[in-house]
């Protein structure tokens, strides 16, 4: 399932805990795909904490407590670990992360806490719900076939990677540009991980991130630029962004096509998508100011121009995930969407 359609499934399982019906939630994905990143988004939304608990990590008595004599009987006491109302709050979510890293043992100490929300007398406060994440045993993790008993505690979803989503997530985030138009020009590099030559860098949207901070800090050092995004994405990635990066000197002004200037299309298809990446960025930016709508209707107006009209229509359509359905109320819209009614978009 595509990350904004988990993203749903997450939201309206944790608002789920309010009224008994929350089911816990099994998210299956290979490394760097976004699997704990969602779980931290969720608990972001709704200003609630997250207490993230890695089972590869633990005992089976780290998770069920420690015994001790309370006159002739045996009591347990819980870890401080788990999530408690007057410490933690009265909503929030458990995470399991790497839950099919953990020993069998461990996992089965977990059976009880994820279906009937207990272990012994201690009991899972109401709102907190009940998210796990892992990698799936072809993916050259460290891992444990699920068993059975604690498979069926689940329901289960697995990670895809998307383009269009990951995208809309990266302009909120403040991803550099010149990264988006390099994987909207080559989207086959999103994601591209090889279990079978258990590669230590390669291309994810994780890798993706980090290859963000690494142009940030070392894009003023020719030396050291590809070899740090090699460090990121693996050797092979490393190399096409640094000759995508060094070719955008020939970018057209950005800031005369945002003032409404006759500038011309690039005609090389990179240069295309890099300017495309840009004038979303700068939409963003204007959008909140007082010359937002005529700088956006500007970029609306360059985006018919493009020869390809798809590149147009991709322009507007990360536009809108970027700055939602206050585009429409752009008057160059309306005539960009006629001149493209005869172009199919899809989601």
């Amino acid at each position: 399932m595509r990350p904004a359609q988990l993203l749903r499934v997450l939201e309206r399982e944790f608002a789920s805990t309010a009224e008994g019906h929350h089911t816990p939630v099994m998210l299956w994905g290979p490394p760097g795909v976004g699997k704990s990143q969602m779980v931290a988004h969720i608990a972001e939304r709704h200003a609630v904490p997250v207490i993230d608990i890695r089972l590869s990590q633990m005992e089976p008595s780290d998770l069920r407590g420690i015994p001790f004599r309370v006159a002739d009987k045996v009591e347990w006491a819980v870890p401080a670990i788990l999530p408690d109302s007057e410490r933690h709050g009265a909503a929030g979510v458990l995470f399991l992360d790497e839950i099919t890293s953990a020993p069998p043992a461990v996992s089965a100490a977990a059976y009880q806490l994820i279906l009937d929300r207990r272990l012994g007398e201690y009991e899972v406060p109401q709102h907190w719900a009940i998210f796990a994440a892992g990698n799936r045993q072809g993916d050259r993790g460290v891992t444990y076939s699920m068993p059975a008993p604690l498979a069926n505690r689940f329901s289960h979803f697995e990670v895809d990677t998307h383009l269009d989503d990951w995208v809309a997530w990266a302009y909120a985030t403040g991803i550099d540009e010149r990264i988006i138009a390099f994987l909207r020009f080559r989207p086959e590099l999103l994601f591209d991980f090889d279990p079978a030559h258990n590669p230590v860098a390669f291309p994810s949207p994780r890798s993706w991130e980090f290859a963000h901070r690494a142009l940030r800090k070392f894009e003023d050092d020719a030396q050291l630029l590809q070899g740090t995004l090699q460090g990121c994405v693996g050797p092979a990635a490393g190399v096409e962004i640094t000759a995508f990066v060094n070719s955008l000197d020939q970018m057209p002004d950005l800031d005369a096509i945002c003032a409404g200037d006759d500038v011309s299309v690039p005609r090389e298809i990179d240069l295309q998508y890099a300017v495309a990446a840009a004038l979303v960025g700068k939409a963003i930016r204007a959008k909140d100011t007082e010359d937002g709508e005529p700088i956006i209707g500007n970029i609306l107006a360059y985006a018919g121009r493009f020869p390809q009209r798809e590149m147009g229509v991709m322009l507007v359509s990360d536009l809108h995930r970027a700055i939602g359905n206050d585009l429409f109320d752009v008057p160059a819209f309306a005539d960009w969407a006629s001149a493209v009614a005869d172009v199919m978009l899809y989601e």
